[in-house]
């Protein structure tokens, strides 16, 4: 069984549900989903809460996306408002203040960094992120970025993107990373991987990124399989279906 470890599922991406998706996904060995809730509002949210609950199969994650920093109101958040012309203020704000939120509810975080290593390391290091861990989602760094994360008790998640010829310092992680903290995911329905690219991605194609993982590991599809899987449920702290 291989486990997505990050896909969304929510109607503003499959307005017709994601029964048919999810389907095509089981019959490609997918056997468990972690569905991202967010977007501008809380309605993604919503749903991947709702979908976990009716499927065993479906685990949510709910949150911010840093695009969406400095749309966020949440009651609390009063700072956002005077931050509103830092974009970037808002977002390591907000950031800080989920770090705090799953520290206290001793939750793994999922972090999505694009192109700031170097604030995401120190924020992740300055509010004690190791306390809880979590997922580099869709990694898309080098191997230094790699090491200090792994220290701090992130797995490394690899999306279609490790399938890309000139994706070498993500395949340089890929290689070295330590066999119990690497995961799979699809992003879907972004980041189709080769051979697939440019179509819309779905769950169903992770199997295309297991086969990058093993041929750049040197290793059979089923081991990377089962480990990632293993890899998947041991952070996530739960007991995943066998069938």
């Amino acid at each position: 069984m291989l486990v997505d470890s990050h896909c969304h599922l929510d109607p503003a991406y499959l307005p017709q549900g994601p029964g048919d998706v999810l389907t095509r996904a089981k019959a490609a060995g997918v056997g468990a989903f972690v569905c991202i809730g967010v977007g501008r509002d809380l309605a993604a949210a919503r749903a991947a809460v709702a979908l976990a609950a009716a499927r065993k199969d479906v685990f949510a994650t709910v949150g911010v996306h840093p695009h969406d920093a400095a749309s966020t109101d949440e009651k609390g958040f009063d700072e956002i408002a005077r931050l509103a012309r830092e974009p970037r203020d808002v977002q390591k704000n907000v950031f800080r203040r989920m770090i705090a939120l799953a520290r206290e509810l001793e939750k793994p975080i999922v972090i999505h960094t694009r192109s700031a290593p170097a604030d995401t390391l120190a924020i992740l290091e300055e509010e004690s992120a190791r306390d809880v861990g979590g997922i580099i989602h869709c990694f898309s760094e080098d191997r230094a970025f790699a090491e200090r994360t792994l220290r701090l008790d992130f797995d490394l998640s690899f999306s279609g993107i490790l399938t890309f010829k000139n994706a070498h310092g993500i395949r340089e992680a890929a290689r070295f990373a330590p066999a119990d903290r690497i995961l799979v995911e699809t992003d879907s329905p972004f980041l189709a991987p080769v051979p697939l690219r440019g179509k819309t991605c779905e769950p169903a194609y992770i199997v295309h990124t297991v086969g990058c993982l093993a041929e750049l590991r040197g290793q059979t599809f089923d081991v990377i399989a089962q480990q990632t899987t293993a890899n998947a449920a041991k952070r996530l702290g739960v007991a995943l279906l066998s069938d």
